[in-house]
């Protein structure tokens, strides 16, 4: 395999054409979705680093509410404002959330579109198929029915 100066792997149809059996599909998908772009792959090394901490994740779930100013993102937190402005710094550069000023105050946004890249490498591997709740609630409720036809 081939390596791109920026170290990650060149994916070509022909690389492809020699793995085994049901690896040239993925390697199509991954090519079409542009996971092994240059670009791309900064993108994503960018958002898993950021997610990679638990402070960082906890953040992002405290701003899945709403709309949070920098300091009452920081009140939970045993760690300086400072701290806590360097791992807001991390999240904006990776596209997660995005800040405003709105008079004295910053206010912090959480941005899910900025998931979408990763969500989508990581569907490629199969084993991360999104899950449609409703389907699965009617799935329950169609076997519940059953089970009491066949006790009742």
């Amino acid at each position: 395999m081939q390596i791109n100066p920026d170290g990650n792997p060149r994916v070509s149809q022909a690389t492809c054409g020699r793995r085994q059996r049901g690896w040239p599909f993925i390697c199509l998908f991954l090519i079409a979705a542009g996971a092994y772009d240059s670009a791309m792959s900064d993108h994503l090394d960018t958002v898993f680093a950021a997610l990679a901490d638990p402070t960082r994740r906890a953040i992002l779930t405290m701003l899945l509410e709403d709309d949070m100013a920098v300091t009452d993102v920081a009140a939970p937190f045993e760690m300086s404002l400072a701290a806590i402005s360097k791992h807001l710094t991390i999240l904006t550069r990776a596209g997660l959330i995005s800040q405003e000023k709105r008079g004295r105050v910053k206010w912090c946004k959480l941005e899910p579109d900025a998931l979408r890249g990763a969500s989508v490498w990581m569907q490629g591997f199969g084993q991360f198929e999104p899950v449609n709740l409703d389907a699965f609630e009617r799935f329950l409720a169609q076997e519940l029915d059953a089970e009491t036809k066949a006790n009742g």
